[in-house]
This record gives C-alpha cells, structure tokens and sequence, in this order.
C-alpha cells in the first residue's frame, strides 16, 4: 500500500473540518483536489474511508489512517523544524482533556505551553471516562483519562486523583433536609451533561433513585455557579469546592461523602519531542497540591 502525505491530510482536514468544502478551505486547495485526494486513498485502500453525509465522517477505516495522518504530520512538522535552518512553523498538538481538569490543574499546562510560541495546542473537552475514545479513532494524540488501560499503540501512566464531592448552598442543604442528612429523593440535582454519572452514582450507593427535578448545566464553570445560585446540589471537584467552603457560599452534603475519580495520561508511543515536553509539563501540573 502506497499511501501519499497529501491524501492523508485531506482526510484529516475532513475529519476536523466535517464536510469536503471546509476541508478545502483549511488546505487552501478546490474542493474538487479534496474529493480526487480521497478518492485515491479509497483506491489504494480498498475500502471506503469517508462516510458522506452531514458532517462527513470517518469510517472505521478512515479512522486508522486518521491516526497515521496526524502522527505522521506531527513527525514531519518537527524534523521540518529541525531541518529548516530559521523556519518557525507551527506544530498541531491536538489533545483531549474533562472540563473539570481544564477548569482546575490543567491550566497549569496551558499556562507552559504559552511560552512554547511554536505549538497550536488544539484541545477538546470529552468526560474522563469517554476521551480514551479520541484516542482510539485519531482525533488526538495524548488525553487525560480515566481508563486504566492503554489504547492500542499507545502509553498510559496514572497522574493522580480528582476528588469530587457533594456540595450545595446552604438555604438548599436546610431546605431539603430530613432528620441529620439530605432527603436525596427530593433534593434539585445538578448534571453536566448526559455522560455525567458521578452525581447519580452517589445516589445509587445510597440506593436512591433520580429525584423529579433533575437540571443539566454543560460547561464546567456555569455547572459551580449554577450550585452556587441554589440551582440544587452538585458533585464539586474539590480544588473548586475548598475556598467556597471558607467563605461559605457552598456546604458539603455529609461530613465524609466523596468520589475519588483517578485520572491517567495516554498518549501515542511515537518518538516525538513535543509529546514528551508535553507529557513532562503534565506530570508535573498533576502533582500540584489541592486535587485531593
């Protein structure tokens, strides 16, 4: 299989962009160049790699080759760079990382990265327990995760804990409260979003079912102002949680109730100088104290 850089990175283009037109845009060629460059790759392949709808997508197949085009574009930007005597190109760094990290210790990395000048740090929010997934189908090429286990082709280390625990205003903690403890079958909850489980998990461990009103705040920061506003009750990471709790603007529910979520990094075994910086920077972000 003769595979060619140009048909690789319009697939990836297609990827990240959805549809032909876009893809075009981004590598500053017709989109008609783009639907020859596929066409090809489908040839030499022997299987269709772009499933043709609204937004296109990769197939399974176009996946794998989604991940060699990303690695091999990561590759070919740094010996560019090392090669290339005064050229300063940009390097795509396309990484995976949970609201809750980004809101807390994870700007620790942004805030090293910002001195790099010469990498596009390009992230997208996924659950802890779903961005192994980005891995899997060539959308990034390092996340933090909460699956233990590496992709294939890929290193995971564990980096540390982030604690979460349950936390509402005081007027709804005495509110809703039934003898020493919260009455859980009746309290407003407050989800993330519909693959946020840490609040109905607590629930279940307490054998008690999903209370009448149940409300869903998608951003990490407005899912703590939205506790914060008596919305109803939430599962607070605790580097959040703990000056809110001196001034007390928010109270824990039950003096000893937690949920300890580990968190991991992977990322693709591939000799790559900026995935190691990377990977050192997160290391040592994750070993801040106050996650737990």
């Amino acid at each position: 299989m003769d595979v060619v850089p140009a048909q690789l990175e319009a697939l990836a283009a297609i990827a990240d962009h959805g549809t032909f037109e876009a893809a075009a845009r981004a590598l500053h060629v017709t989109p008609s160049a783009i639907s020859q460059r596929i066409r090809a790759l489908e040839s030499e392949v022997g299987q269709v790699v772009v499933r043709r709808g609204s937004p296109c997508a990769p197939t399974p197949a176009g996946e794998v080759l989604v991940r060699l085009a990303r690695q091999t574009r990561l590759l070919h930007d740094e010996v560019r760079d090392a090669l290339v005597h005064g050229h300063h190109g940009v390097i795509d760094l396309p990484v995976a990382v949970n609201a809750d990290s980004l809101a807390t210790w994870f700007r620790g990395v942004l805030g090293e990265v910002a001195g790099w000048g010469e990498v596009a740090l390009r992230l997208q929010v996924e659950d802890q327990a779903y961005s192994a997934d980005l891995l899997r189908n060539g959308e990034v090429l390092a996340a933090v995760t909460s699956v233990p286990v590496a992709v294939q082709g890929c290193s995971v280390e564990r980096i540390g804990t982030l604690r979460y625990v349950p936390a509402a205003t005081p007027e709804v903690a005495a509110r809703w409260r039934r003898g020493r403890g919260p009455d859980w079958a009746a309290m407003p909850m407050v989800v993330f979003n519909e693959k946020d489980a840490l609040q109905h998990d607590l629930l279940a461990a307490r054998g008690v079912a999903e209370p009448p009103v149940v409300h869903r705040v998608p951003t990490s920061a407005d899912f703590l102002e939205a506790v914060c506003l008596g919305l109803g009750w939430g599962m607070i990471p605790q580097p959040q949680l703990t000056p809110l709790l001196e001034t007390g603007r928010l109270v824990p529910l039950g003096s000893r109730l937690h949920v300890d979520v580990p968190l991991h990094w992977q990322r693709w075994r591939l000799d790559s100088p900026t995935l190691d910086r990377l990977t050192d920077v997160v290391r040592s972000a994750a070993e801040m104290p106050s996650r737990r």
